[in-house]
């Protein structure tokens, strides 16, 4: 029986949310946390978008 590819998407929600902790996180030890919080979502989002276009590309 051949092994066919795993259609199942990729997830970037990780991604986002660990960029939201870790932002908070820094912001708040600079001081900034909400600053931090905007950032991380910045980053999360970025992240996320990408792992979204190499999903896609993927089919």
């Amino acid at each position: 029986m051949a092994n066919t590819p795993s259609r199942t998407p990729l997830a970037g929600g990780f991604l986002l949310a660990i960029s939201l902790v870790a932002g908070s996180v820094i912001g708040a030890i600079a001081g900034q946390p909400s600053v931090g919080f905007v950032g991380g979502l910045g980053v999360g989002l970025a992240l996320t978008i990408g792992v979204w276009l190499i999903d896609r590309a993927r089919r």
